[in-house]
């Protein structure tokens, strides 16, 4: 397969198209990495892209996955061939026994098979790979189903597009009906559309106000200027039915442009309107229906009232958007604050080693831009995790709590060790009825918030419990003062400003989280120190059978 620059970033483009990169691990990859894994008798086993500069291991099983530089990626040796590729022991193969993940400086791979994960168009986005720290080899018929596997993987990757583009769609062509719907609504101009057959299939506001609220609009198309009491420009003399703008142009006839008519509603005074009539076509010229439009012309009072009355709205618009747009500019401000401040001090500080590079001032300056530096990253990566709560789809199904939390637990391995925390599970937990990875967000955010919350004067405990729908997570932390404990979940509250751990955001998300599923979450207190945070994720019509 041959390479070029402008095919690099087409495969580029494709490959961020997909929407994929950096996304939490779907229970389908998931399972997918765990055949591969079986399928070649192995335990570890990785779904890994490459991207322009690096290799993102999308999911693994029987290790926990991290990036690395894609010159260090064995997946993009031979990448551009788009075959696959079998190693029973790659200490021997001249093209990967130098690499980093085989030498033991990322890893101790001996055995290596990856199958090329190839789109419709011809695209190589990564691999399904398969490893083992001893020589093994693959029959013919092992490397044909890792092949089917990593074929599974693209059709989940398309199917997933397509299901994106679908609701893109399905949302853009409901935003534009509610948005056509508004706008006739909205006019003053009474409109009315009817189909081939002359039945009634738009009447908007203003014709029903122009004419007769009590005409059945269900009624067959006969009769119509009876039914609709149509007079001609005296007043007093009916329109002939042949002459009635909709059934002229339904007819085939040329657009009616300024066909004046008088109507005269039971009860009140006649109202004159000019009609403008057209037929509507498919694009093979055949008459799918006809709408008219009827501009009231009986006073120059009635015109100014109308163009006061949208004056007005016009006013209440603007008014609203500049509200709207106070209200943008004010948190973007606040936030450009929080994001700006970490990098003044960063400058501040290299400011300082440029001018003095001798004894201990430099390297404690470093230390402080890397503090500053710390909180950005964090503050961004609170406001990506706050807007992915809000904004992900919430698709819910059976997920074993256990699961979950053993998820988590592995991902906040370094974090709790490095703490000397411990996690207590039960083995035996229910299943919650949940979007599987908001609630593994949930929970890493409110664990995660426990280790970084410890007491420095005990051991460091977070106990999981779970009763049906709630879910228990307590800590022997320094807790939070009862007066605190609404107030810490509102964006941008920490729990203890003195502290200086974080921007008070992740709460916020988990409260997004737990909305979003119909819940409810709160903090109790904890006899022994610490706090107990609560979350209940009722099941959609409180049935067991979803």
């Amino acid at each position: 397969m041959r390479t070029t620059v402008e095919h690099e970033q087409r495969r580029l483009a494709v490959l961020h198209a997909y929407q994929v990169l950096d996304t939490p691990p779907q229970a389908e990859l998931q399972a997918v990495v765990r055949i591969a894994a079986a399928v070649a008798g192995v335990r570890t086993a990785s779904l890994n892209l490459i991207d322009a500069n690096r290799q993102c291991q999308l999911t693994t099983v029987g290790f926990p996955g991290r990036d690395c530089d894609r010159s260090d990626a064995m997946c993009a040796v031979r990448l551009d061939e788009g075959r696959f590729v079998h190693l029973p022991d790659a200490r021997l193969d001249p093209d990967y026994r130098a690499n980093p993940w085989v030498t033991g400086v990322l890893g101790h791979v001996v055995f290596y098979a990856s199958a090329p994960l190839i789109t419709p168009g011809g695209y190589v986005l990564g691999t399904l790979c398969v490893y083992d720290s001893v020589p093994r080899e693959l029959s013919a018929e092992q490397m044909s189903r890792l092949e089917d596997l990593a074929r599974i993987v693209i059709a989940f990757f398309e199917r997933r597009r397509h299901a994106r583009l679908t609701a893109e769609l399905a949302a853009e062509v409901r935003a534009r009906k509610e948005w056509t719907e508004t706008v006739l609504e909205t006019l003053d101009v009474a409109v009315i559309a009817v189909d081939a057959s002359g039945h009634l299939t738009m009447y908007n506001r203003a014709a029903r106000e122009r004419h007769d609220p009590g005409i059945d609009q269900a009624a067959p198309a006969e009769n119509v200027s009876a039914r609709y009491r149509l007079y001609e420009r005296d007043g007093l003399t009916p329109v002939p039915e042949d002459d009635v703008p909709l059934n002229l142009v339904l007819r085939g006839g040329e657009p009616v442009i300024g066909r004046e008519v008088v109507v005269r509603p039971p009860g009140r005074e006649p109202v004159r309107l000019r009609a403008n009539a057209r037929a509507l076509h498919s694009p093979d010229g055949a008459v799918l229906g006809a709408v008219v439009a009827l501009h009231d012309v009986t006073s120059d009072y009635t015109r100014r009232r109308l163009i006061e009355e949208a004056r007005e709205r016009l006013a209440a618009a603007n008014t609203e958007l500049l509200r709207s747009n106070t209200d943008l500019t004010n948190f973007a401000g606040a936030v450009s604050h929080d994001l700006v401040a970490p990098l003044a001090a960063v400058s501040g500080y290299l400011e300082f080693i440029v001018e003095d590079l001798d004894g201990d001032g430099p390297v404690q300056w470093v230390d402080a831009a890397g503090r500053a530096v710390t909180r950005m990253r964090d503050l961004i990566d609170a406001l990506l995790g706050y807007a992915r709560a809000g904004s992900a789809p919430v698709v819910r199904m059976r997920v074993p709590l256990k699961s979950l939390i053993d998820h988590v637990v592995l991902d906040l391995r370094t974090e709790i060790e490095t703490a000397g925390a411990r996690v207590s599970v039960p083995s035996a937990l229910p299943e919650l009825w949940c979007d599987p990875v908001l609630v593994r967000q949930l929970l890493q955010s409110l664990i995660a918030n426990s280790v970084k919350f410890r007491c420095a004067t005990r051991p460091c405990l977070i106990t999981v419990t779970a009763d049906g729908d709630t879910v228990r997570i307590a800590d022997n932390g320094v807790g939070v003062p009862a007066a605190e404990r609404d107030r810490v979940f509102e964006m941008f509250t920490q729990r203890d400003p003195r502290l200086g751990k974080g921007p008070g955001i992740g709460l916020s998300s988990c409260v997004r989280i737990v909305e979003r599923h119909g819940g409810a979450i709160r903090m109790e207190e904890n006899a022994d120190g610490g706090v107990t945070v609560v979350f209940t994720l009722p099941r959609p019509g409180g049935s067991d059978d979803g």
